[in-house]
């Protein structure tokens, strides 16, 4: 049974019939805008964009912290929405779709006109005697913004803040698995005073994005998976407009023999199913060296009784139900891989039998290598995956033998030495005693390498992301321009001679620069 299917409809609109990953009953049904409709948006974001560009910094500034005030009076209100569509936990609910919107909204609207306000930039040389360089931000246009179902109020706020905030306009969809909670974005900042037609979040399917990505906007800010982030990236390469992908992971955990390992033991297991594993960053590989692998297996087997699941726990459940009845499938899939290919499954490993929804039990596997799915492709579940090895090397090589690179996260007393591990792991960030927090901290740039992604997001880069950087240079005091026409062998001797002067017979250049 799929969360949603198609149904007839009496009009040309795709009609989908939702359930809930909770109870799989029926809970409403969504039409999806057409082609039409996405283009009437973008066109409405195309009309209302100018007037935006041009509010001053604090009257957009202003709206946002109005939207922060409404996300903390409303917060009941959208758990529910986000609990009800996803079936995660209420505290993983609050914590990634209030908390971490409240904090994010806060950063933009007290920075962004400190990142994005018009500066000087020193001309090295001589040519800085004569020329004066300015730097300004201007907006894009219009954003096309694709979110996700695992993070679907929190994806849709953060970017869509940091586009309006930059003097675009932006048209967005969310998952139709999660079409409400991406919804509640326009509502809250329409409430805060945001001008009709410059946030618009449209409910719909995948046909929808790439009616979106097709749909003549300015830029494409896209996260989801791997294979559909290529297909944006193309269709933006066609178009020449830029794209930022933030797409999947497969993280790695290095546990070092010095680590605290109690400690250890609780980041191994909420970075492992932390919104039921859903997230990007999520641990999906845990290399633990052998003088500390027993005692750290030990303490997550205790660890991991006490956890609870199910929605009848409240604000007392610790793992959600699986928000997708096509990742439990993939879920099954690599667990039931591993097992057969010879890994233990030591706790777990199956559906959660009492409970009528889709839930996975937290699971924990070991004996796992590279030539099972789990340890080389993205799961996105509630499972633990240990691997024994003899060195922190060769944890550091196992980390990096991966098609994805996107987050990651070390355990040492020694923070030089975390640090040296962290920086030499080849993805887009990594924490040190922590399960992955760069997202969570707004000041961080955020971005995969390899098949994690391209570009970056968030912070003063990812702000400035949604703006052309543009250069203009002014002349300091005019007269004759001294590259002026004619040409001549006298004007190109002097040049050679001064460009010996700076470079080759005096440190004069180095001096200048």
């Amino acid at each position: 049974m799929s969360l949603y299917e198609p149904i007839e409809s009496t009009d040309s609109r795709r009609h989908l019939q939702l359930r809930s990953p909770v109870t799989l009953e029926t809970t409403g049904e969504l039409i999806c805008a057409s082609r039409e409709d996405v283009a009437a948006a973008i066109n409405r974001a195309r009309a209302a964009q100018p007037a935006w560009a041009a509010t001053s910094m604090k009257e957009r500034s202003a709206i946002v912290e109005r939207a922060l005030k409404i996300v903390l009076a409303k917060q009941d209100q959208i758990i529910d929405t986000v609990v009800e569509e996803t079936g995660k936990a209420r505290t993983d609910a609050m914590s990634m779709e209030i908390f971490s919107v409240a904090d994010q909204l806060c950063y933009y609207a007290k920075n962004a006109e400190k990142f994005l306000k018009p500066h000087k930039r020193k001309v090295h040389g001589l040519l800085g005697l004569m020329k004066q360089l300015r730097i300004v931000y201007k907006p894009l246009g219009v954003v096309g913004l694709i979110t996700p179902w695992n993070g679907p109020f929190v994806l849709v706020m953060n970017q869509a803040c940091q586009a309006v905030l930059a003097g675009n306009t932006v048209v967005a969809k969310g998952s139709e698995v999660t079409p409400y909670s991406a919804k509640l974005a326009e509502d809250i900042f329409r409430e805060a005073g945001l001008p009709e037609g410059v946030l618009q979040v449209l409910l719909g399917d995948g046909e929808t994005g790439a009616a979106i990505v097709r749909g003549g906007v300015d830029k494409v800010s896209f996260t989801g998976s791997v294979a559909t982030g290529r297909k944006v990236a193309m269709a933006s390469a066609e178009q020449l407009i830029p794209c930022t992908l933030e797409l999947g992971g497969n993280d790695a955990m290095i546990v070092c023999a010095d680590a605290d390992l109690d400690r250890a033991a609780d980041g191994a297991w909420v970075g492992s199913c932390m919104n039921t594993g859903h997230y990007c960053c999520g641990t999906e590989r845990i290399y633990v060296v052998k003088e500390v692998y027993d005692e750290f297996l030990k303490l997550v087997l205790e660890k991991g009784k006490a956890l609870r699941q199910g929605s009848q726990h409240g604000w007392d459940e610790d793992v959600g139900a699986v928000f997708w009845d096509r990742q439990m499938a993939i879920i099954e899939a690599h667990v039931e891989d591993a097992r057969a290919k010879g890994a233990s499954i030591l706790m777990g490993g199956r559906r959660n039998p009492d409970l009528a929804g889709l839930y996975y039990e937290p699971t924990v596997i070991t004996e796992v290598d590279n030539s099972m799915d789990i340890m080389v492709l993205e799961t996105f579940g509630p499972v633990l995956c240990i691997q024994k090895v003899d060195s922190e090397e060769e944890a550091l090589q196992l980390a990096n033998d991966s098609e994805f690179g996107l987050n990651g996260n070390v355990w040492t007393q020694d923070k030089e030495k975390g640090y040296r591990l962290a920086a030499a792991i080849d993805t887009g960030s990594c924490s040190v005693n922590d399960m992955a927090l760069s997202y969570g901290i707004p000041a961080a740039p955020f971005g995969g390498r390899k098949n994690s992604g391209l570009g970056q997001v968030n912070g003063k880069k990812g702000l400035r992301g949604y703006c052309h950087e543009m250069p203009i240079v002014i002349d300091r005091f005019g007269g004759k321009m001294q590259n002026g026409y004619p040409y001549s062998t006298k004007s190109a001797e002097g040049m050679r001679k001064l460009m010996d002067l700076l470079w080759v017979k005096t440190p004069l250049g180095k001096w200048m620069s």
